[in-house]
């Protein structure tokens, strides 16, 4: 497998959970004490190498290119008053390295039509897919996790965790032959499905590596659930020629996507890396 170097990050939604912040500000801005959500997946996918971040956006998302763009004026205005420590952390939300684009999905499609969106940026090379709503504490990047499952086994890689049974129609549930500990090489995958139809309990979160011919499959597939094209039924076809895997990372999400896990997420990371107690 080719190295890999890019990452999509699907920020098109609405965000309507969170209204009314989010009636002005992306979703993916909304702080976690002190960095917004993004910028939490952005720091991960560098961590594991990547070096091109492309955002699947929408309107209302400026902010986004904003946050990581340079802002010669605060930059002045802190180094004039000698805030050198302020400094560093505005010019270090991105490093050097790193290239950000920004691409357009003009319609609330789904997941697997954002995807889609990003064809022709990432080309004939794997890539890797994160989703901001899934923020993941851990010790090696996650991202990372699965580039390295996504070498050892030359095929996609899907991140998963175990649940409980009653969630399943929350998730893409995935069902196979274990492979080792921690991977299961995937035979089928169904997306939010009951708890009596889910084939396992072990769910897809928002981390993917994935090989290029996802975007052939995606082409393909009709809407699915939600009347969206769903990047499940996508992952499904691939697999009908190509390996997929499920790896079961180590670290802990938050399902920042809803109030209960932002707000556990704010608390357990300020606790954690602040010092802070409520």
């Amino acid at each position: 497998m080719k190295p890999i170097r890019k990452a999509v990050f699907p920020v098109a939604g609405l965000g309507t959970r969170f209204l009314p912040a989010t009636k002005a500000m992306p979703k993916e801005m909304l702080p976690v004490v002190d960095k917004p959500l993004i910028q939490y997946a952005v720091e991960e996918a560098v961590a594991a190498g990547i070096t091109d971040l492309i955002f699947i956006t929408g309107r209302n998302k400026r902010a986004i290119e904003d946050h990581f763009d340079s802002i010669p004026e605060l930059e002045a205005e802190l180094a004039a008053k000698n805030k050198s420590a302020l400094l560093e952390i505005v010019r270090n939300v991105l490093p050097p390295h790193v290239n950000c684009i920004y691409t357009r999905q003009p319609a609330p499609l789904g997941l697997g039509h954002a995807v889609l969106c990003a064809a022709p940026i990432v080309g004939n090379e794997p890539f890797a897919v994160l989703l901001a709503d899934d923020l993941i504490d851990s010790r090696s990047s996650v991202t990372q996790q699965l580039v390295e499952a996504a070498h050892e086994h030359n095929g996609s890689v899907l991140a998963i965790q175990r649940i409980q049974p009653e969630h399943s129609d929350r998730y893409g549930i995935i069902s196979g032959d274990p492979v080792n500990e921690k991977t299961t090489r995937v035979k089928s995958i169904v997306e939010k499905p009951s708890a009596a139809d889910a084939p396992s309990n072990l769910a897809v979160v928002g981390r993917y590596v994935l090989e290029p011919e996802i975007f052939d499959h995606l082409r393909r597939t009709q809407a699915g659930v939600g009347g969206e094209i769903q990047l499940t039924d996508g992952i499904a076809s691939l697999m009908q020629t190509r390996g997929v895997y499920g790896v079961e990372y180590e670290g802990v999400r938050y399902d920042c996507g809803s109030k209960e896990g932002f707000f556990r997420a704010t608390l357990e990371i300020g606790r954690k890396y602040h010092g802070l107690e409520p």
